[in-house]
């Protein structure tokens, strides 16, 4: 890299001296305490002899502003699709709606599906309950409830779809065991929430367990999500990797890094089979800005990841090595800082010349990292070929809003029965409230009424558009549809709580 670093230009392009060497990166300073840290961490990279030519962009803040609603320029972009490897310093999303999520939107764009955030404690140096923990959580990135599709359905709901697909959940789990295999780890562990969503959450279970399959040298084993985080909490100990769908592994990769000592000090990364993206896991912390104090320790431990992916795992050992030397002499950051374990409190820009200084030199008593001899980069890989089940029309749920009774509700639907198709349920946020339902169950003005067809009919499109007219004439506010289908004889879709 080879470059001279100041105080952030955004005008000013680094570029490294060795270009035939250097492995380009797009890099984003950010906002908040983002330049400061982004500085200090591309000062040890610079002084460990890291080879990168860099380019830098504007994103965040000042681009939403502009009117970017993802936060990000086309010109950026640009930039990413040519380097393919992003180094980010974290962001300000402006308060108010009509702001999409920056992170969301490159992950997504850039197909970056497994996030991988690693969670080390350093005791005694860094204070922990937990001495022993080292967990890597690998978070599915694309989906889930992150896919941000919502609506407002009725005067008292809304929505947000749960989107779950069998190619992101074999890419995913197939990425926590090609990890644990490449990095040495025992054990692969999946979270989620199966006996309540039963498809989604089971799908991912279902695959987890078929991949897991494939890897007979590594320990597999499920927990339902809530028991699992407690677990977690309590007993980091039992853990080494952690795959989770992308929700819960937003949460609880969080949980993780501050049980282990501090979310401060927790790295990302962001990997796909084209691009990845490197940052710390905390946010641009506004209150913080321009005073020198933020702990940079996330960030250029996310530049130790990227100078493995890059190839230059020379480099990644002597600044993790140093580090872990800095942390080891008790030269804290005030977030970390505990009198009686702590030598001396520092600053951002003095903890990076902290760790400049001890290059080259290794930790005493926490472990060293061996990088340059253990690397063992592995394919990302892909999902397999698809199967085409039998897929089979056989009813249709229809979504109505209405604050009339349910008995009236069920006898206004019913005179779109034409003995073909049938209603066969009504449900009220998914439970079941007609036919015998409790009068006790409390309801909104959002209703789902399922129509299967009649014992030995046909179901098909033209039988749904003609409940629907029926509905429309009969002036039924319907607001959504779900087709029921089955797949090889099993039915797709939730059978409702009650029935």
């Amino acid at each position: 890299m080879n470059v001279q670093l100041k105080s952030h230009d955004k005008e000013a392009m680094p570029m490294a001296t060795d270009t035939a060497e250097a492995v380009p990166v797009t890099v984003a300073y950010g906002d908040g305490i983002g330049p400061e840290i982004m500085n200090a961490s591309l000062k040890v990279l610079e002084a460990a002899g890291a080879r990168l030519a860099l380019e830098p962009i504007e994103i965040g803040e000042q681009v939403y502003l502009a009117g970017h609603s993802a936060g990000i320029s086309s010109d950026a972009w640009d930039s990413l699709r040519r380097t393919r490897l992003f180094y980010k310093a974290p962001i300000t999303t402006p308060q108010g709606g009509g702001y999409k999520s920056l992170n969301v939107t490159v992950r997504k764009t850039l197909g970056l599906f497994a996030n991988v955030r690693p969670s080390v404690a350093y005791a005694p140096f860094v204070a922990t309950r937990h001495p022993g923990m080292d967990v890597v959580v690998v978070r599915e990135n694309e989906e889930d409830l992150y896919a941000g599709i919502e609506h407002r359905q009725t005067d008292d709901v809304v929505q947000c779809l749960k989107l779950i697909s069998r190619p992101g959940c074999e890419k995913i789990a197939r990425y926590a065991f090609e990890y644990a295999k490449a990095h040495g780890r025992r054990k692969v562990t999946c979270f989620t929430k199966d006996n309540i969503m039963k498809l989604s959450d089971g799908l991912f279970h279902q695959v987890f367990d078929e991949v897991a399959a494939e890897y007979p040298d590594i320990v597999n084993e499920h927990w339902i999500i809530d028991i699992g985080a407690a677990k977690l909490a309590d007993t980091p100990e039992d853990f080494d990797v952690i795959v989770l769908p992308n929700l819960y592994g937003d949460v609880l990769s969080d949980v993780s890094a501050q049980i282990a000592g501090s979310v401060g000090l927790a790295p990302s990364a962001n990997i796909g089979a084209d691009c990845a993206m490197f940052e710390a896991i905390h946010g641009s912390a506004p209150r913080r800005a321009g005073q020198d104090v933020a702990n940079p320790s996330g960030l250029l431990l996310a530049g130790v990841m990227m100078m493995v992916h890059a190839g230059q795992p020379d480099v990644a050992q002597r600044v993790h090595n140093a580090w872990l030397k800095t942390i080891e002499d008790g030269i804290h950051t005030y977030d970390i800082f505990k009198p009686g374990i702590s030598e001396r409190q520092v600053g951002t820009s003095a903890f990076a010349d902290a760790v400049i200084t001890r290059l080259g030199e290794t930790p005493a008593k926490l472990p060293p990292v061996t990088y340059a001899a253990d690397a063992r980069p592995f394919t990302v890989p892909t999902a397999g070929p698809r199967r085409t089940a039998n897929k089979e029309l056989v009813g249709i749920d229809v979504f109505v809003q209405s604050t009339a009774p349910v008995t009236q509700l069920a006898g206004d639907m019913r005179h779109a029965d034409n003995g073909a198709v049938e209603l066969a349920m009504i449900t009220n946020r998914g439970v079941k409230v007609w036919p015998d339902g409790l009068p006790e169950t409390f309801c909104t003005d959002h209703w789902r009424c399922r129509f299967l067809a009649a014992s030995g009919q046909p179901f098909d499109h033209a039988a749904i558009v003609g409940l629907l007219t029926r509905l429309a004439e009969a002036g039924i506010d319907f607001i959504k549809t779900e087709h029921l289908y089955t797949f090889d004889g099993e039915p797709g879709y939730s059978l409702g709580q009650g029935q």
